[in-house]
């Protein structure tokens, strides 16, 4: 598995962050950390570690790209 590290901001409302981690999951990512950032004009700002099967996280941003109000920010490996 590779890992990376994931800067995302999602909207700050309840369920938000439940809803990212389950289309990480269904991507078939494992969160293994997670640290919120901030929270400021309706936005919460996190960065997510998250290990991948295989090195390429193209599948994981579709996913994550799908979800309307998530917004990856920056994604760099570790």
């Amino acid at each position: 598995m590779a890992l990376f590290q994931l800067n995302v901001a999602i909207p700050d409302r309840p369920g938000s962050l439940g809803l990212l981690a389950s289309a990480i999951g269904a991507a078939g990512g494992d969160i293994r950390a997670l640290a919120v950032v901030k929270s400021e004009d309706g936005k919460g700002y996190d960065d997510i570690t998250v290990a991948i099967p295989g090195s390429d996280p193209t599948d994981l941003l579709n996913v994550l790209g799908a979800i309307g109000g998530v917004e990856v920010l920056s994604i760099n490996p570790l």
